[in-house]
């Protein structure tokens, strides 16, 4: 698009040509419907509203230097959605339904596209939502399935460039046994006010800890948690974790690096001896940690040195941002073309 400034795209929503909808009613799906309409027309009582019958997810269309528009993974998002769905007692989207949806939208949506070599990308946001109008606590009737784009830059301004982040106890993001391990609305309520005395003191974003124990680490935000220890990389293993595709595809790229990968419970105690620390998923991929303060605890971690990323970090990243661009090879079978 001209007059674009694609160097310098906020992560932001920004208004493009249309949305795909469909609509589940009487127990079947109907046929898409494109729209330029940003507006969704609800019943007061519906259950997205009410009770919380909302979930989502988050992909992103990448344009190659060769000009070809790339989707990464597509599937295991669709997965997840019917992970989510099942999870909060919602009607799933079928993958055939989910990727006819995707491709539409980005097809219909190219030129909004960032071209190659800005760091931008195309946001993809599959939405599904209980609509039907319902008082007393139960599963929706009917549900909305929508998918919209919007171009965005890198989500922290800094792009790929450590930051500092800050252990909380004062607030969980999830419950052992609750909706943790799902992607719906309601775990990232949880985390605004924590995310928002973070953001005031000076931090990137908030190291959460399990909510049982307050003795491992969960989730760094809206985002995964990873660390690097010697030729290993180490990840948390918790059910109130979300499954994260870009954490997933870093420990198959780590595995492919020749590294050990640990999916495991992690201590808070484990800090002190970690060589690299990083949060990882899809909206900036892999953000490095610099610095990691533990307030109650009186303590600070420091990993690396001053403000450069580091070396496995920066390899996993240049690896997988590679094949997502079409510079590297996918040997994973993990692009999709969208012709």
């Amino acid at each position: 698009m001209q007059n674009t400034d694609w160097k310098n795209l906020p992560f932001a929503y920004r208004k493009t040509n249309c949305n795909v909808r469909y609509y589940f009613k009487n127990g079947e799906w109907s046929s898409i419907e494109i729209t330029d309409s940003e507006y969704i027309n609800l019943h007061m009582a519906s259950t997205c509203l009410h009770y919380g019958q909302e979930i989502f997810e988050g992909l992103k269309a990448y344009r190659g230097k060769d000009n070809r528009i790339r989707l990464f993974r597509w599937e295991e998002n669709s997965q997840r959605l019917i992970n989510s769905a099942e999870g909060v007692e919602m009607q799933p989207v079928p993958k055939e339904m989910f990727c006819e949806a995707i491709l539409t939208v980005v097809k219909e949506n190219e030129k909004y596209v960032p071209p190659y070599g800005y760091g931008a990308t195309l946001y993809i946001r599959p939405l599904l939502l209980g609509i039907s109008a319902e008082v007393g606590v139960k599963p929706s009737k009917e549900y909305l399935f929508m998918v919209f784009v919007t171009p965005v830059g890198p989500y922290f301004r800094e792009g790929f460039a450590p930051v500092d982040i800050m252990i909380c106890r004062k607030f969980d993001r999830a419950a052992p046994l609750g909706t943790g391990a799902y992607k719906v609305g309601g775990n990232y309520a949880a985390s605004l006010i924590s995310l928002k005395e973070a953001h005031e003191a000076g931090f990137g974003t908030t190291l959460f800890l399990d909510a049982k124990e307050k003795k491992y680490i969960d989730e760094a935000g809206p985002a995964n948690f990873f660390a690097i220890k010697g030729n290993t990389y180490i990840t948390p293993d918790s059910k109130s974790i979300l499954p994260s595709i870009t954490n997933m595809s870093l420990m198959e790229l780590a595995k492919d690096m020749g590294m050990k990968v640990e999916r495991r419970p992690v201590s808070v105690e484990e800090l002190k001896d970690f060589d690299e620390v990083g949060a990882c998923g899809t909206a900036a991929v892999i953000t490095p940690v610099r610095k990691i303060i533990d307030p109650d605890a009186n303590k600070i971690y420091q990993f690396g040195e001053g403000n450069q990323a580091g070396p496995v970090s920066s390899r996993l990243y240049r690896k997988l941002t590679a094949i997502q661009t079409g510079d590297e090879k996918d040997k994973f079978g993990w692009i999709t073309y969208v012709d």
